[in-house]
């Protein structure tokens, strides 16, 4: 008893006669409401009626627990004023006043003060375990920030699209987490600023646009693709096949279709096939940001020896620039943010039917709409449709009737297409960002197997088409080789 009698005369009576002041009471208020306002959010949530506004989630995780804490520290700061007024006036009492538990009023106001902490300390963990999880959610990531809606638009369509943000750019671990945000931070303060940025540019941060590609501070691919995908796995043969409608009033289709040799490392420890022939260690260095142009290779042989492939250009020299460790992003360095080329992905829409080719030239006359320049989305998605249905009123009034809903699905799929792929008000257009898988649409594979590099002993990195893949056929009307396998009839 005298323990407690200690605290109740030196602890609990000084706090409550100090506490009893305006900032204090404010704090308590301001924390109360902020509180019940949260937890009203949570169990609308939980319910799943809350809203997708990304905004929602910044305000109830992150500005509302900063006035919930903005209030629980003014309860404190209240105290201490009213105390330090006191003590200069002379004021403070020698005996402050009694406190009587056997008032019931005031036990009860004591059982209150007890319930609210505990319940404080309840919403201050579970507002910052939220605001940690939501920070690590695509919606964050993506949605808040307007700047990013290109590389979200990407995400959604991709094969990750499962898998959050966080995983590959920022990791496990208290410093990469630090990092991240710290970074996160100065870009928030880039968009902040942005509208005056331009009146002083030398003085005032701003933004890329487009935002720059490849990733430079991205951790290398043993700590992120290689968290589920084992390089050495071995994936054997891959049928691919390529489809393309030509610009004819018929949208004629062809197709090419081919094996690929991905390999790896088979049941005999054998490396064959593309990823195979790249498991070993490899250098380079690339002389243009987009790591487009890599003039310099050098790999390591199995017998301990290096060989060295220069540009021809270069008369042997080593040039200047980035020089890494290849790995898996150097090929496959869009592989959540895929954007394509208007041929790719109006080819693409078509076989999935979202483009009709039963609606003449849709396929010659998309590709002009998709390549058009709009000033902004609300435009594109305005005219783009409308275009398409002038055009068929005009050119086929026959079929403008009996095929309206093709004509406006057709013009709704463009709008689609066109805006995953271009942005305006991030200077973002087709062709922006290239894709090193394959050869078809940008260099690619030909950044190296061009036959231009060679050593000093003038021996060259393969060209032979057959290590990565056999052509079974191409450009072909309805190939013999898909009917014999039993994909078309």
């Amino acid at each position: 008893m005298p323990s407690f009698k200690n605290i109740r005369e030196h602890w609990v009576r000084p706090a409550l006669f100090f506490g009893n002041n305006p900032i204090s009471l404010a704090g308590g208020a301001i924390t109360t409401a902020s509180a019940v306002t949260m937890i009203a959010y949570w169990l609308v949530e939980l319910f799943g009626v809350a809203s997708p506004n990304p905004y929602l989630g910044i305000i109830f995780l992150f500005l509302l627990p900063a006035v919930f804490i903005a209030g629980l520290l003014l309860i404190p700061l209240g105290v201490y004023v009213r105390r330090k007024k006191l003590l200069a006036a002379g004021a403070i009492p020698s005996v402050y006043p009694r406190i009587d538990l056997n008032d019931p009023i005031f036990r009860h106001g004591i059982d209150i003060v007890l319930i609210a902490t505990v319940l404080n300390l309840i919403v201050v963990a579970w507002a910052s375990y939220r605001g940690a999880a939501y920070m690590d959610s695509p919606e964050f990531c993506g949605q808040s920030c307007h700047v990013m809606n290109p590389e979200l638009a990407a995400y959604r369509v991709s094969a990750h699209s499962h898998v959050n943000c966080v995983e590959c750019h920022i990791g496990s671990g208290a410093q990469a987490y630090f990092s991240a945000k710290v970074n996160g931070t100065k870009q928030l303060i880039e968009v902040a600023v942005h509208p005056i940025a331009g009146l002083a540019p030398k003085l005032i941060p701003n933004y890329p646009t487009p935002i720059p590609s490849p990733v430079t501070s991205l951790r290398p691919a043993r700590d992120t693709c290689q968290a589920c995908h084992t390089p050495t796995r071995f994936d054997g043969e891959k049928l691919l096949v390529k489809s393309r409608f030509a610009d004819d009033e018929q949208n004629s289709e062809s197709q090419t279709v081919l094996i690929l040799h991905l390999g790896g490392v088979d049941s005999l420890s054998h490396k064959t096939g593309i990823h195979g022939i790249h498991l070993g260690h490899i250098e380079y260095i690339s002389t243009d940001e987009t790591r487009t142009t890599i003039p310099w290779i050098e790999r390591d042989n199995p017998d301990g020896t290096k060989s060295t492939y220069v540009a021809s250009a270069l008369n042997g020299a080593q040039p200047q620039g980035e020089r890494r460790v290849m790995d898996c992003i150097d090929c496959h360095n869009r592989a959540s943010h895929t954007f394509v080329t208007p041929e790719e992905a109006i080819n693409r829409a078509m076989v999935d039917g979202a483009i009709s080719p039963e609606l003449p030239f849709v396929h010659k006359k998309g590709l002009e709409l998709l390549k058009t320049d709009y000033a902004s989305e609300d435009q594109a998605r305005t005219q783009i449709s409308q275009k398409l249905q002038a055009y068929y009123a005009a050119s086929y009034p026959a079929i403008a009737g009996p095929k309206a809903q093709l004509i406006k699905a057709a013009g709704d799929e463009l709008y689609v297409l066109w805006s995953q792929n271009v942005f305006p008000y991030m200077k973002m257009t087709w062709g922006t960002h290239p894709n090193h898988i394959g050869h078809q649409d940008y260099p690619g594979c030909f950044r190296c197997h061009d036959g231009d590099h060679v050593t000093k002993t003038a021996e060259s990195i393969t060209q032979d088409c057959a290590a990565c893949h056999n052509l079974l056929a191409v450009e072909e009307a309805k190939p013999k080789v898909l009917a014999d396998l039993g994909i078309q009839q």
